[in-house]
């Protein structure tokens, strides 16, 4: 919805917020469920108002525990009937400056200011202790803003009894523990108040008549801000970003000015926007985000462009480079069946508003922004919170280069007439084993990414994914790819409980980056044998529809396996027995762990 797209009106939002819900909620798009608990230590209400507002707008129907006021740490450490019975996916403590219990005075030794500090990390930790035992869910933790003075001036940074300095080390020590602890998240809202300035984002009256820890008119970007890291938790990131050249890339049309008329690198002050955006993208990409370019050009001057000596950006950053002269929706479109991701994965960016409303309207699932003015471009870009960072694998640094070796894999298959000796030439080899500690983040990340080939469609976090590995009652498989041209890393996952007789897969995901190239065979090859290794007789395999997954819906009908029951919503059930099962996979060579 355009009113809660970055930049946002944050007045008209919450003037309007019941009328934007209706509107979403009679959109007709399908979303998904999740318990959010709001563990809170000042007013909440109008942030839980305005993050149901931003997550319904991004795919997620939200359902609200909201704990008595202030007491988010009663909730936390002791639990409460209500909240035990939510169960949520995910747990909110929404503190502030305000709930710090003591400051350092101006009379205390460093030994009591190191007392209140410990005293202060035991209350938080408590909390957070607390909900990972009971609930075993994901914590996303507010830091601090700074004061609103300073009783010392600027000594109160470095002075162990400053309060800024207080502050600064809680939020260092949060900081810490997000870095060390799976499944902890920190709300930076030191870092949204400095965006705004302290005046304006602490305002002792919203404090001392309603309780409210910020400035009214500041909640909607707060809430913005932690739909962003719910949004990546489950795996509503987009993938790759869009890109025009002329004007956006660059200043001028290259075109008509020539290579060197264009305006980029250090010459000119806009020369310097540009590059400064180049390079703002080239860290973006590093990142794992997939770069593309729409341009309505000839090749042969956009490449010119990109190999413009003071530029930061070259083609080889770019997965795939489009330049024609086509309608640009079609380009778009194109791209996202070119990456094999659905179009709501792509961010379009363009200086064009004509170009952009043609996208928007044509693709309504590709996010489009309002950039605005050159200078514009990187705030608005970074403060959309398109590619939100809660999990960061070894798998994500080498994401352009693995869609860059599928594009050469697709060239080298046009070569072949008979399939099979195009897979041959590949020269694959799979690593099909169960789980390692080392590899547990990038499966729990693939669990809430992966959406085309993925047959139930179940989420896990790091937790839930750790109780699944300790536990002797599954198998649980997971297989990497390599082949000529590169590794494509862990790409799929699988997960069957043992029951009796029976192994029931609750899980079935692959990548659609290695589809139709056998892996999923090689897959089902390892389950069966470890599954009659385990003694079992069946393998029983579900399907749950969904608006994305349509693909693999006869994906059990052609392993061979029997519908055994189909509902009213078309989930269905099927059935393989084991015995004389024949292993399917004839390209892959398969190993196991070293």
């Amino acid at each position: 919805m355009k009113e809660l797209e970055y930049p946002f009106d944050p007045g008209y939002i919450l003037k309007k917020k019941r009328s934007i819900k209706r509107a979403l909620l009679s959109d007709g798009r399908p979303r998904t469920e999740k318990r959010i608990a709001v563990l809170a230590g000042s007013t909440a209400n109008e942030i839980v108002d305005m993050l149901e507002l931003f997550l319904l707008d991004i795919g997620i129907a939200p359902v609200f525990y909201l704990s008595e006021y202030n007491r988010w740490w009663q909730d936390a450490v002791f639990g409460e009937p209500e909240l035990d019975s939510f169960a949520p996916d995910v747990a909110f403590i929404h503190t502030s400056l305000r709930n710090i219990t003591a400051f350092p005075r101006i009379d205390e030794d460093k030994a009591a200011a190191d007392a209140l500090f410990d005293a202060e990390m035991e209350k938080f930790s408590a909390a957070w202790d607390g909900i990972k035992s009971r609930y075993k869910c994901p914590i996303i933790q507010n830091n601090f803003e700074l004061p609103f003075f300073r009783i010392m001036g600027n000594r109160d940074a470095y002075d162990y009894r400053g309060r800024v300095n207080f502050v600064t080390r809680l939020n260092a020590a949060f900081a810490k523990h997000a870095e060390e602890s799976d499944g902890f998240y920190i709300n930076d809202i030191n870092y949204l108040s400095a965006c705004k300035g302290l005046d304006k984002w602490s305002d002792p009256a919203c404090w001392h008549m309603y309780k409210y820890a910020m400035s009214i008119p500041e909640i909607p970007e707060f809430s913005y801000n932690l739909a962003a890291i719910i949004k990546s938790l489950f795996g509503k990131n987009k993938k790759a970003l869009v890109l025009d050249l002329d004007n956006t890339l660059w200043g001028g049309v290259v075109g008509d000015d020539g290579v060197d008329g264009i305006e980029i690198g250090p010459e000119t002050h806009m020369g310097q926007v540009y590059a400064e955006f180049q390079r703002y993208l080239k860290l973006v990409r590093d990142s794992g985000v997939m770069l593309t370019v729409c341009s309505k050009n000839d090749e042969e001057n956009a490449m010119a462009g990109l190999n413009h000596p003071s530029g930061i950006l070259r083609p080889d950053d770019f997965v795939m480079i489009t330049a024609n002269w086509e309608n640009k929706d079609a380009n778009v479109a194109a791209t996202a069946a070119g990456l094999n991701i659905g179009e709501d994965a792509l961010v379009f960016v363009d200086d064009n508003p004509a170009e952009r409303a043609i996208v928007a309207s044509q693709l309504p699932d590709v996010a489009v922004p309002n950039i605005g003015a050159p200078e514009e471009y990187i705030r608005v870009l970074d403060r959309s919170r398109f590619f939100e960072m809660t999990a960061f694998s070894g798998d994500d640094l080498k994401r352009n280069e693995m869609y860059r070796q599928n594009a050469a894999r697709a060239a080298q298959q046009s070569k072949f007439a008979d399939y099979g000796e195009y897979l041959d030439s590949l020269e694959m080899t799979a690593v099909i084993d169960d789980f390692l500690p080392v590899y547990l983040p990038r499966i729990t990340q693939l669990t809430n990414k992966s959406n085309q080939f993925n047959l139930t469609t179940r989420r896990f976090t790091e937790d839930e994914m750790r109780a699944v590995y300790s536990d002797p009652g599954y198998i649980r498989l997971y297989g990497s790819l390599k082949d000529k041209f590169g590794d494509n890393g862990i790409v799929s996952v699988v997960i069957g409980k043992i029951d009796g007789d029976s192994v029931d897969i609750i899980l079935w995901l692959m990548s659609c980056r290695v589809l139709k190239r056998e892996m999923e065979y090689a897959m089902l090859d390892s389950l069966a044998n470890r599954a009659k290794a385990a003694g079992a007789k069946e393998l029983i395999g579900h399907y749950y529809p969904t608006r994305k997954n349509g693909m693999v819906k006869e994906l059990y009908r052609d392993f061979g396996f029997e519908q055994v029951s189909c509902d009213e919503e078309q989930n269905t059930c099927w059935r393989l027995a084991l015995d004389g099962y024949t292993p399917r996979t004839e390209h892959i060579k398969i190993e196991r762990n070293e």
